[in-house]
């Protein structure tokens, strides 16, 4: 029985489904006071986040709101005070206004709380935070939480910044490793180290792949898993096999890439992959801390 039990519960996991033993666990974590965010960061990493408890539990692990439910109230109408007073001055200085997209208004309070709006700063020009919050944008529907959570997700991909020449050096090893005549195309034809991994791990593949199953990527990376990211491309790169192996060029790489972002059941398959593979290679071990600012 407990076997059964067993392949079930691997099984639900890799659709992309939940046991009701695995959310009724995580509910009884919300309701301990205070949130214990250890044990909340190993169900982030082990199991996929239901979607009615998505908001609280990526606010709890981003440190949106604090562990004290005493606190909440206050440390909440604090930040609500502080995107106010941002949008208020963004629209004083008419940097934005009724028009501005949503993503372009909270990328220009973060400049701004970041001292970085200068006089003729482009807040359209392409960036990181921008990327992120767009699909949070797409999951989250208080505006205000976003911009918290795209703040504390972009300091991840500060992260991913600094230790880029670990993960793309992982990349390529994973890669030979896991196929190797893939990875042997790539690299004779010049285009292993063409692939924009910079763009791609920094965003956490936002533009890349369909949100609905890029947040279950998310659900490590805001536990923490950071690593994750060179597993999606792994896996990215081996569903789309066949017809990379016959690019021979840059462009025709790339095309074959973005091809996929609006299908959705081929998104699906690569992030419940690139997870398996992850966890294959002891990807869910983790430092158990809230807010991992190293990889994992």
């Amino acid at each position: 029985m407990a076997d059964e039990r067993n392949f079930r519960s691997t099984y639900y996991e890799k659709v992309g489904c939940r046991g009701v033993e695995e959310r009724k666990s995580l509910e009884i974590l919300l309701k301990e006071k205070p949130l214990n965010l250890t044990k909340l960061t190993q169900f982030c990493i082990r199991f996929t986040v239901p979607k009615i408890h998505r908001t609280v539990l990526w606010n709890s692990l981003l440190g949106v709101t604090p562990v004290y439910d005493k606190s909440r109230e206050y440390v909440m109408e604090q930040r609500v005070a502080v995107y106010n007073d941002l949008l208020k001055a963004l629209k004083t200085m008419r940097v934005v206004d009724e028009n501005t997209p949503t993503a372009r208004v909270l990328y220009a309070m973060w400049l701004l709380e970041k001292r970085q709006l200068y006089l003729g700063r482009d807040i359209t020009q392409e960036s990181y935070f921008c990327s992120i919050t767009n699909v949070l944008l797409e999951i989250f529907d208080n505006d205000i939480e976003t911009y918290w959570m795209a703040k504390s997700l972009y300091d991840y991909s500060e992260e991913v910044s600094l230790e880029m020449g670990k993960l793309t050096d992982l990349t390529h090893t994973i890669l030979e490793k896991t196929d190797g005549g893939l990875y042997i195309h790539l690299k004779s034809c010049d285009m292993l180290n063409a692939l924009p991994l910079t763009d791609w791990y920094r965003s956490f593949f936002a533009g890349v792949l369909s949100e609905p199953a890029l947040i279950r990527i998310w659900d490590k990376i805001c536990g923490g898993a950071i690593k994750i990211v060179v597993f999606v491309m792994i896996e990215l790169l081996r569903f789309l096999r066949r017809r990379v192996l016959q690019c021979v060029k840059q462009e025709g790489l790339f095309e074959c890439i973005h091809s996929i972002k609006n299908e959705q059941e081929s998104a699906d398959v690569i992030v419940n992959a690139a997870i398996e593979l992850w966890q294959q290679n002891k990807g869910h071990e983790f430092i158990p801390q809230a807010k991992v600012k190293s990889l994992i």
